[in-house]
């Protein structure tokens, strides 16, 4: 993923938030390739990805 660009906060973040981000974003690469390696159909692991991300929305907006 390294065509990714970092997004910048209007205020300063804590390098245990960096980290905590760094960390999710490295996790959820490997977890990408794995099904990638494996042969997940990439159709397959971007439904996955979008219904987590509605789900969590739903829950940011309640």
């Amino acid at each position: 993923m390294t065509n990714v660009s970092r997004l910048r906060h209007a205020l300063p973040m804590s390098p245990d938030i960096n980290k905590a981000v760094t960390d999710l974003d490295s996790a959820i690469t490997k977890a990408i390739d794995a099904a990638k390696a494996s042969g997940l159909p990439q159709g397959l692991v971007v439904s996955l990805l979008h219904g987590h991300v509605h789900g969590q929305t739903s829950i940011m907006v309640s």
